[in-house]
């Protein structure tokens, strides 16, 4: 998890919040699913949310780092 958690730092760094929010707020409901299912001991929906969650931020990411390309 925390890998996803900063994929999500970084992507809110570079903008995703503006840029890819549906992407970002994405990651951040796999993030928390994640911390739920890891909560309930269910460790392989945690760790599927938690591989979700950093592909979502890391799709923001790239977005927000796309479109200062084409500033």
């Amino acid at each position: 998890m925390t890998d996803a958690r900063l994929a999500i730092a970084a992507a809110k760094e570079a903008g995703a919040e503006e840029y890819a929010a549906e992407d970002l707020h994405a990651a951040e409901a796999y993030l928390d699913s994640a911390k739920r299912n890891l909560s309930e001991k269910a460790y392989g929906p945690a760790r599927r949310d938690a591989t979700l969650a950093k592909e979502k931020a890391r799709k923001a990411l790239e977005a927000s780092e796309g479109s200062d390309e084409k500033k």
